[in-house]
């Protein structure tokens, strides 16, 4: 027994005294998602990823706006959202220390402007989004009358283009006939 207890002075602590010290974590630990509302699009990625939906977006055309919900109870750190984000909007953090007495605060959520359609007027894309996509093709090289051409046709809704292209391809099938 008293060849036990030396061995154990002479190995010293097993554990870590982590509630009175701050444990220091591991490169790559997945803690707290941590959102950044200036660089997110509003895209939407990271909500379709999630698989256990701590993620969701919500539409009000009515107020031309999109919402952006994270739950953190629901979120079970696989760094799905991390590895969709386009604009890396959203990293995980290493904050572990999730403890709430009021369910509320583990909740978190961000408002994005929907755009308008140029030719209707309903809400139809987050405008953060066309921007972006925008300025993807302003570095990629893309000439500036061409990237006009691209804006208007980035700020016309779905269903405003089917309206237009359906004559198009009408007088198309009629030319080819």
């Amino acid at each position: 027994m008293l060849k036990l207890i030396k061995e154990v002075l002479k190995v010293g602590n097993a554990t870590l005294p982590y509630p009175f010290a701050p444990m220091e974590m591991m490169p790559g630990f997945r803690g707290k998602p941590v959102h950044d509302p200036e660089l997110c699009i509003a895209c939407a990625a990271c909500a379709i990823a999630c698989p256990p939906n701590a993620l969701s977006m919500s539409t009000d055309l009515d107020q031309g706006c999109q919402s952006w919900h994270l739950f953190v109870g629901r979120c079970i750190y696989c760094a799905r959202c991390e590895e969709v984000c386009p604009t890396d909007a959203i990293t995980l953090s290493p904050n572990f220390e999730l403890a709430v007495m009021n369910k509320d605060d583990l909740r978190e959520q961000a408002d994005y402007q929907l755009a308008a359609c140029r030719e209707c007027g309903i809400f139809f894309a987050p405008l953060k989004e066309i921007e972006y996509m925008i300025a993807l093709l302003q570095q990629s090289g893309v000439s500036a009358e061409n990237v006009a051409t691209a804006r208007m046709l980035f700020e016309v809704c779905p269903e405003c283009k089917r309206k237009n292209d359906i004559p198009k391809l009408a007088s198309l099938y009629q030319e080819a006939v």
